[in-house]
């Protein structure tokens, strides 16, 4: 039995699955492997993530777990059967395995929610504002290695041409009067804004500054659904890497906590023409505020 070396998030996330249906059935490793006659050691690597498990002997496990639930134990199947492989492949020996593996995730999503605090969300960056971002934050870096950067980040975005991905962004004030790249830069981004929020899937808000710390949420975090309930990642940022969260308390916070931060905000940018729809303060006349200062 191979043992994998590099574990990604979806293989480490489908093992963690498979022993909390196994925990909440209030079974030990052992008893769970003897359901499909399987060693203890390779149950164990199995929810590790370390090994594959196969189609057949994941649904008859399930299933003796006492879960039933038919696109849950689907979704589980699609995981498993899954081989990861797929446009973002190519840069898993250039970039983080954490950035890389967020790719793979949004690539099965159906929804994503994300905050941001101090930068435009990854999704809706310009491609000068991401050079411009990623050339200040790493001065060192090679010209080869922020261009892998901003051509992986740019490939992320084709996720938000897919009628089927709805895209919702909560961003602090903060995030648009920071200055990447200059004025230049920082119009061609704040219009960019705009022009996103026509797209059908994509809802874009600001928090403002007024709104004080009652609303403030430090950590910039972004929710992937699948359509499928307890199945959600949160993937909040860290200096060191992305810090993935599945489980049904940190769901449930950060869920609450968009939510919060999305009624706290101003009304979505609408990119209508007519006066009348902004005649109320809202995200679309604060972008052009900002914009104007440029």
């Amino acid at each position: 039995m191979a043992l994998r070396t590099v574990i990604t998030e979806r293989q480490r996330r489908l093992g963690a699955e498979l022993r909390k249906l196994r925990i909440n059935a209030g079974l030990s490793i052992a008893e769970g492997g003897k359901l499909i006659g399987m060693g203890t050691p390779h149950l164990s690597h199995i929810e590790a993530g370390r090994t594959a498990i196969p189609t057949e002997r994941l649904r008859k496990l399930v299933h003796a777990y006492g879960c039933n639930d038919g696109p849950y134990i689907d979704e589980l199947v699609s995981m498993a059967e899954s081989n990861g492989r797929g446009w973002w492949s190519a840069y898993r020996k250039a970039l983080p395995q954490s950035i890389v593996d967020l790719a793979e995730l949004e690539s099965r999503a159906t929804a994503l929610r994300n905050y941001q605090t101090l930068l435009i969300p990854g999704l809706l960056q310009t491609e000068s504002y991401m050079r411009a971002l990623f050339r200040s934050a790493r001065p060192d870096e090679s010209p080869e290695k922020v261009e892998a950067q901003v051509r992986f980040r740019l490939s992320r975005q084709d996720l938000l041409n897919k009628d089927a991905v709805t895209f919702h962004a909560v961003i602090h004030e903060a995030a648009l009067r920071m200055v990447v790249g200059g004025s230049h830069v920082m119009r061609g981004q704040l219009t960019h804004l705009i022009r996103m929020s026509m797209k059908p899937g994509v809802t874009i808000q600001v928090l403002p500054f007024e709104v004080g710390v009652r609303a403030w949420y430090s950590t910039p975090f972004m929710l992937l659904s699948c359509g499928i309930p307890g199945l959600e990642t949160v993937s909040a940022e860290h200096p060191s890497g992305s810090l993935w969260l599945g489980d049904a308390d940190s769901l449930a916070q950060y869920g609450a906590t968009f939510s919060g931060l999305s009624n706290s905000a101003l009304p979505p940018v609408v990119a209508n023409e007519s006066p009348e729809i902004h005649e109320e303060r809202d995200s679309w006349g604060l972008i052009h505020h900002i914009l104007y200062t440029h």
